[in-house]
């Protein structure tokens, strides 16, 4: 599993955010461990609660595990990840909370520690938890017999979907999946030996270099969002200047804005519009099948947790009832009889706990391969957009060049506009 971890504050907005069932198809909360509420936002607020007798502010440690893509890791998958986690970081027996996440016909979890110790009332440290961590993952791979990553197996060669929570939100602003505008900066990067080339390889894409607000490299889009280079590259600031050079004969950012709003014309953008609006009604017909498709595997799953804490009573029961009482059960304590009867019931439990748990994994897989089944169409509906996109990036670019020749075309384009039809 590729793990990444953070300490940080903000107990309601983390909740919150682990709760979300927008932006995932299923939310399910694995764990609360050594709380005193039974709700996730009631346990982070725990942490905080114990956190103002200490100096500390980031008083949790946020943990996201990540199996291979192809891979539909388990509950107990998690939970020993999650166990070994902390046994590596030093924070065996602290309150946690496991909240698993399924997306997209993937699956995978989100761990939160408290930080703070209540018996010396002082925050642990976490010295060198990304490199522990890097280990751990690592050795995951190992276990499971997974094949390494190029980040894990070289300590280098970033993978595209490795994006920032930052990156992500930016691009889904944009309607834009962020692995297609990672990859649209990281190719361009590898294309080029020069800053001359790198902008040349960004015009093809629909991106503009710039000069940004601190001497740095940046890049626009039409509609003038700034995108930092090595943020988006995946690379440092001094390796991009190394292969750039100085930016200083690049126009700045709000040049280059004002640029791009006087050629890039209303008529222009109209059709970027339509464009955008048309890829958005292809995907409708796929988003209601998704949505049924999760209306019904919740249906499945609440049917599933309802049958199983019905039966996990009654089986309570069986076990509560095989213990005597009153004077028949001091005789059992006293001749051990008792004690066997209890044993066998805690072992009995750890059965039909494992057999629960077992149930769920089941559920949960089966359904994973029917979203996949779902994503692949998504899938192949988003490589023709990206096509369509990289292709109306062209003729814009080629639209730019020309926008303000002299030639007799130029009267007739602005009354036609320019071709960007698909």
């Amino acid at each position: 599993m590729i793990l990444k971890g953070s300490q940080r504050s903000g107990a309601k907005a983390l909740a919150d955010h682990l709760l979300n069932d927008r932006d995932n198809d299923h939310v399910s909360c694995l764990e609360l461990r050594d709380f005193s509420s039974d709700q996730l936002h009631g346990a982070l607020k725990e942490m905080h609660a114990i956190s103002k007798a200490t100096q500390c502010k980031q008083f949790m440690f946020s943990l996201s595990l990540n199996p291979p893509q192809d891979y539909i890791a388990t509950e107990q998958d998690f939970l020993e990840a999650a166990d070994r986690a902390e046994q590596q970081l030093g924070l065996s027996d602290q309150p946690r909370a496991i909240v698993v996440h399924e997306k997209e016909g993937r699956r995978h979890a989100h761990v939160v520690w408290s930080r703070i110790d209540v018996d010396e009332m002082k925050a642990i440290n976490l010295p060198h938890f990304k490199n522990k961590l890097r280990d751990l993952s690592r050795d995951l791979f190992l276990d499971h017999g997974w094949v390494l990553p190029d980040g894990l197996a070289t300590y280098g060669n970033k993978s595209p979907l490795n994006f920032t929570l930052e990156e992500w939100q930016q691009a889904k602003r944009q309607g834009l999946d962020p692995r297609e505008v990672k990859q649209t900066f990281q190719q361009a990067w590898e294309r080029c030996d020069s800053q001359i080339g790198f902008k040349n390889a960004l015009e093809d894409r629909g991106y503009f270099l710039a000069r940004g607000d601190r001497r740095g490299f940046v890049a626009l889009d039409v509609d003038g969002n700034v995108h930092s280079i090595a943020k988006w590259t995946g690379l440092k600031t001094k390796d991009v200047n190394a292969k750039l050079g100085s930016p200083e004969k690049l126009p700045s950012v709000d040049e280059t804005q004002s640029e791009l709003r006087s050629k890039v014309s209303d008529q222009m953008r109209g059709y970027i519009g339509q464009i955008k609006d048309r890829q958005n009604n292809d995907l409708d017909p796929l988003r209601d099948n998704l949505r049924d498709m999760n209306t019904a595997h919740r249906d499945e799953r609440q049917k599933l947790k309802t049958g199983q804490k019905a039966r996990w009573a009654e089986e309570t029961k069986v076990r509560s009832d095989r213990l005597n009482k009153g004077l028949r059960g001091l005789f059992d304590r006293l001749t051990g009889k008792g004690k066997s009867i209890r044993q066998q019931n805690e072992m009995d439990a750890r059965k039909a706990a494992k057999r629960d748990q077992d149930q769920r994994d089941f559920m949960v897989v089966e359904q994973i391969k029917e979203r996949r089944t779902l994503q692949r169409e998504f899938q192949k509906l988003r490589r023709k957009h990206i096509k369509e996109r990289n292709l109306m990036a062209q003729k814009i670019r080629q639209t730019l060049k020309t926008k303000h020749s002299h030639s007799p075309h130029r009267e007739r384009s602005r009354t036609r506009g320019p071709d960007l039809s698909l």
